[in-house]
């Protein structure tokens, strides 16, 4: 008999993790945001000037983050797991305070008061 395979660990998969993990925190913490959709898309469409990181839709309750952008023009000052994913979990909660019109530090007020 085999043994068991190893759990998949890609990068696309710990990008998914980071982004549903802090979008539940966030649905829990803001009944503005618990009808609200976080959506993973790999890449903007094309367009001219700056590539944005994620896309706001309020009329349809979206959230769009596009990992690409998020994790190539993201520059963690430590290149590991632990910081590519506290940078992915802030662009969810830079959208997210973009969606409730709210500065990102006020989602989470007592997990970042020291």
């Amino acid at each position: 008999m085999r043994p068991p395979l190893p759990p998949l660990d890609t990068r696309v998969e710990r990008f998914d993790i980071a982004v549903s993990t802090a979008a539940e925190f966030l649905r829990s913490a803001w009944t503005d945001l618990r009808d609200v959709s976080f959506e993973i898309g790999i890449m903007p469409p094309a367009a001219s000037g700056a590539i944005p990181r994620w896309q706001v839709l309020r009329e349809q309750k979206r959230i769009i983050l596009y990992r690409v952008p998020i994790e190539r023009l993201g520059h963690p000052h430590v290149d590991d797991d632990f910081h590519r994913r506290m940078m992915i979990e802030g662009a969810v909660f830079r959208a997210a305070a973009e969606y409730l019109d709210r500065d990102p530090w006020d989602l989470g007020p007592e997990r970042f008061r020291f």
